[in-house]
């Protein structure tokens, strides 16, 4: 017996860690979080440039609502259409794991939300931190309806940087000096490229340096020694575009919602849709500085959009507050518009924070072809979309009646969604070999 307990005394304390150790493996670290929202996309009077246009805007905002999650969480957005075009939303570089429904795109993985319903999208942010942004996927709706997307650690976690003092999100946009969706329309039926944008904006503003503008540029305070979180998106609807601070210097620690290992450089470039974090210490003479984005259009001979937005870093300690109100604010070097070795420098010191173990052996290959035809629209046309057929009809939400009282007002095409008089249908075919 003595030999027996001597065996199993060691046996049952070995049991006992291991299925506390499941079971510690198995629980969740935090409780995970469901947000909900209401997005009501309307027609909105917004003035820039000395002009009022009947802008799309959600929820009467531009740019429309931050939305600010903890990795893990769930999003449920309601998406109710009071505009007179079709639009859809996407969450501009979220995983969908297993919500692919929930991505967006009009006529790839949903059809529109047409004028008068609705629709609501959920899914989970799973093992994403950082800045993301979501924005229409119809037509150029996205030139004024977008937003941020802010994925903050699991509760109890933290940054793998110092924690900033201040998180600001800064989303650089483009703005038309007319309705995009007639820019994009007349583009279509000429043949010929879309008119550039009027002005760069940041946050909704384009700044200093336009007509009209001025007194509305955004401001972003700091207080001396203190280190903040800026988080940029390029929001533009179709231009690359150099960013800067005057005389500060910028961190990157991030990038879509990924973080990177720490780099300091003093200009940042985006691409339409991207995103970085950046932590900037402010460690010069208290004063206002300016933040600045412009072009960065490398193709020889394409119209491009040539113009500065502004916005303002604007010291908030005591000793700026006399001197700083009535002087004018350090305008960075921002590099030329063709500065190709400048882009290159910096998307090539973005670097994983660690070794990415990438498979050595390869199991299976795939051959992918994509094939894009155009059809005339048949009536009672379906949509079909690899192995998902998609009927343009109305969804379960919305209100039939009112929409066949309203069907001479708005502006669409059941089939096409400002498309014209064409289809598009996409066949993606899988082999192996």
């Amino acid at each position: 017996m003595e030999t027996l307990r001597n065996i199993m005394n060691p046996f049952c304390t070995f049991l006992f860690l291991g299925m506390l150790l499941h079971f510690a493996s198995s629980m969740p670290r935090t409780k995970a979080v469901t947000h909900y929202h209401d997005f009501v996309v309307q027609a909105t009077p917004v003035k820039r440039l000395c002009k009022t246009h009947n802008t799309i805007t959600v929820n009467g905002m531009y740019p429309g609502p931050t939305l600010e999650v903890n990795n893990g969480d769930t999003l449920v957005v309601k998406v109710t259409n009071k505009a007179r075009y079709n639009v859809t939303i996407h969450w501009h570089g979220v995983r969908q794991m297993r919500t692919g429904w929930a991505d967006g795109p009009e006529f790839v993985t949903q059809c529109p939300i047409r004028p008068g319903g609705s629709y609501t999208y959920r899914f989970t942010i799973q093992g994403q931190e950082g800045t993301l942004w979501w924005h229409a996927h119809s037509s150029w709706l996205r030139a004024t309806v977008y937003g941020a997307l802010i994925i903050r650690p699991r509760l109890g976690e933290s940054y793998p940087f110092p924690k900033p003092k201040r998180e600001t999100p800064l989303l650089l946009g483009e703005w038309w000096d007319a309705n995009p969706i007639d820019v994009v329309r007349q583009a279509t039926r000429t043949g010929a490229a879309p008119n550039v944008s009027n002005a760069y904006t940041i946050n909704g503003q384009p700044g200093d340096l336009y007509n009209c503008s001025k007194k509305d540029t955004v401001v972003v305070p700091v207080n001396s020694g203190e280190t903040n979180l800026l988080r940029i998106i390029n929001s533009a609807l179709n231009q690359q575009l150099f960013f800067k601070i005057a005389n500060h210097k910028l961190t990157v620690v991030g990038a879509d919602a990924s973080y990177l290992k720490p780099y300091t450089t003093s200009v940042l470039m985006l691409g339409p849709g991207q995103t970085t974090d950046v932590l900037i210490t402010a460690d010069q003479p208290p004063a206002k500085y300016y933040i600045a984005a412009r072009a960065y259009a490398s193709a020889q001979g394409a119209p491009f959009d040539n113009t500065t937005t502004t916005a303002i870093l604007e010291y908030a300690t005591a000793p700026c507050l006399a001197k700083c109100t009535s002087t004018k604010p350090v305008m960075p070097s921002l590099p030329a518009f063709n500065d190709t070795a400048t882009a290159t420098v910096f998307t090539k010191s973005l670097k994983s924070p660690r070794k990415v173990e990438v498979p050595t052996e390869i199991d299976e290959n795939l051959f992918i072809t994509v094939g894009l035809g155009l059809n005339n629209c048949p009536s009672g046309a379906r949509r079909i979309m690899g192995i998902f057929v998609f009927e343009c009809l109305p969804h379960e939400e919305e209100e039939e009646e009112e929409e066949e009282e309203e069907e001479e007002e708005i502006d669409f095409d059941i089939c096409c969604a400002d498309l014209f008089i064409m289809c598009y249908e996409i066949r993606i075919i899988i082999g192996t070999w």
